[in-house]
């Protein structure tokens, strides 16, 4: 079944050692950085902006993706029919719960325990790419334009991680055309990640400490409420999204292919205490190989 495949990779992120311990007894935090910033634009027709995402990609492992092509009214109406989904009433979003063992679906991944730091949030995966392989009772109806949007906004970002692992094969010497058909004709999925507000935002976190069990992860986050935190020599870089922009991370399947020189990265979700009454809703979408 689609749904236990999935789960073999995407269940996937790699955990850090000691998650919980390392979140409460490693607060180290650089607001002096900010991941590269590359420019797609740029990438088609200069030598020196692929020399930038060779660099982004084997010393950092993440970057922020600006002028990628993808039209802000598509964005725009992909933000707005997911905040819409997580407004509806808890029974309504419960019609499309995951099932027990499976990965796609909604669902609630707390983790209780005493003296331990909550991972806090509602997650929705689906199953996106190859389109004959989608699970379709996972997917809403209510937004009635959801199941349009997200088709059209999956199409849209599968364009733009191609190209992109096309371009980092060649950045690696490799056959551009080997590395994109593993991915181009492999599967894709979305995960929606909603991290309401919280009173208690000190004592959880929306997501432990991983590294992504995928290809490439693209990131879209709704509002620029701060959360995302990737570490680098030792210490947590909050990210700050630069709008419109789609944040791009390595995942363990090319660092693999790379022999190690493209670096997966670990990364955490954390909620700001400063933003209580703001929920962060996060969008992601994922190259699975074949």
């Amino acid at each position: 079944m689609v749904g236990e495949e999935m789960g073999k990779e995407l269940g996937g992120s790699l955990p850090a050692e000691n998650v919980q311990a390392l979140a409460s007894n490693n607060p180290l935090v650089d607001e002096s950085l900010q991941i590269p910033i590359i420019d797609m634009r740029k990438l088609m027709v200069e030598d020196d902006e692929m020399g930038k995402l060779h660099l982004a990609c084997k010393e950092w492992g993440f970057f922020q993706l600006i002028n990628h092509g993808v039209a802000e009214e598509v964005i725009e109406k992909m933000k707005v029919d997911l905040q819409e989904f997580f407004k509806l009433p808890l029974e309504e979003k419960n019609a499309y719960a995951r099932l027990p063992n499976g990965m796609e679906g909604y669902g609630q991944p707390y983790i209780f325990g005493q003296g331990r730091k909550l991972d806090w949030g509602d997650m929705f995966m689906l199953g996106s790419l190859p389109a004959s392989q989608r699970n379709m009772k996972f997917w809403p109806e209510n937004p009635s334009s959801f199941r349009a949007t997200l088709d059209k906004y999956s199409l849209e970002l599968q364009k733009v991680s191609t190209c992109l692992v096309k371009l980092m094969a060649k950045n690696l010497g490799n056959n551009p055309k080997h590395l994109t058909d593993m991915f181009e004709n492999g599967r894709q999925a979305v995960r929606m990640n909603y991290y309401p507000a919280c009173v208690n935002g000190s004592n959880v976190m929306g997501i432990t400490p991983h590294t992504d069990g995928t290809g490439l992860t693209l990131l879209l986050q709704v509002n620029e409420v701060q959360g995302l935190q990737i570490k680098r020599n030792g210490k947590w870089i909050p990210i700050t999204p630069i709008p419109g922009a789609f944040i791009v991370n390595i995942g363990d399947i090319i660092e693999v292919m790379s022999n190690g020189e493209y670096k997966s990265i670990e990364h955490k979700t954390v909620l700001n205490p400063n933003m209580n009454a703001s929920p962060l809703p996060h969008f992601t979408f994922q190259m699975l190989r074949q």
